[in-house]
């Protein structure tokens, strides 16, 4: 086994294509195609599934392929070690957030002190977010709760109530505000499973014998949001990611108080990757100075 070979197969599973990867490396296709050949052959394994145009891993690819990512990001590692005093930072930090809300001044901030690096934020649950932290799909994530496990690193950002939402006009008197048993009377609009916010609404319903079920179940916290603006029912969110949205009205959860904590979360085994290392000191400061 050659670290061409791992590094051709590595890069045509990551960007899904023989040709791509031999222009990202600067060799041929017919040379990229060869060295993934001779990595199944002498290993007698299929790594990828060659289906007319189409590439697609196979479950001994998959697993390769996270071995790979693991194994090259520590020879960047080596790289940043052995150019700590000289290098500046760059390079690309992908964030996964379940609201951005919590991270935006941050980023700019993060940006301004360190320009060479391109910040790449998508959004997904808590679930998901989790996932691609563990597949080296991200480095850094967002999310509500602190999750349990070893593998990650985890600094708390804040601590807010579940408050419900909806559009004026709904609710009659919203700054009364609901218990559960009467929001459930009502349309609701739930984010999808793995949401820790739709999972702390329905544990404490539960502790009182109250089921929520949804009318509608939406992806993500924006397609809630229209939702709801729409009139189609209320919706639950954290104080702190309400914003402002001169079509909705806050509703404060009588009888309960469910509350959610942020968190920035990374695996710790990737501590020691510079823009991760970066951006965590960076994101430590505030909080350090609060304290």
């Amino acid at each position: 086994m050659r670290q061409s070979q791992l590094r051709a197969f590595h890069h045509v599973a990551a960007l899904g294509g023989f040709s791509r990867a031999a222009e990202a490396i600067n060799l041929t296709q017919p040379a990229i195609s060869e060295h993934v050949r001779k990595l199944e052959q002498a290993h007698d394994v299929l790594l990828f599934h060659r289906e007319r145009k189409r590439l697609r891993l196979t479950e001994t690819g998959e697993h390769l392929f996270l071995l790979t990512k693991q194994y090259f990001e520590i020879e960047q590692r080596i790289r940043d070690y052995l150019h700590e005093t000289s290098a500046a930072i760059e390079g690309e930090l992908r964030i996964i957030a379940d609201s951005a809300h919590h991270v935006v001044d941050m980023l700019t901030r993060f940006r301004e002190r360190y320009p060479n690096v391109t910040v790449v934020l998508r959004s997904g649950n808590t679930q998901e977010i989790l996932a691609e932290l563990r597949g080296y799909n991200a480095e850094i994530g967002v999310v509500g709760g602190e999750p349990s496990g070893p593998d990650m690193e985890v600094l708390t950002l804040d601590d807010t109530p579940i408050i419900a939402f909806a559009a004026h006009g709904l609710i009659p008197e919203p700054a009364a505000g609901l218990t559960l048993a009467q929001a459930a009377g009502f349309p609701l609009i739930l984010r999808e499973s793995g949401s820790k916010t739709r999972s702390s609404l329905e544990e404490a319903a539960a502790g009182h014998n109250i089921r929520l079920t949804p009318a509608i179940v939406a992806e993500g916290r924006e397609a809630v949001r229209e939702l709801v603006a729409s009139g189609a029912g209320i919706g639950f969110v954290s104080q702190a990611e309400f914003g402002h949205d001169a079509r909705l009205v806050q509703i404060p959860l009588k009888g309960v108080d469910i509350r959610m904590r942020e968190a920035i979360v990374h695996l710790r085994q990737r501590r020691e990757v510079r823009v991760i290392r970066a951006f965590m000191a960076f994101a430590r400061a505030p909080v350090l100075a609060a304290g």
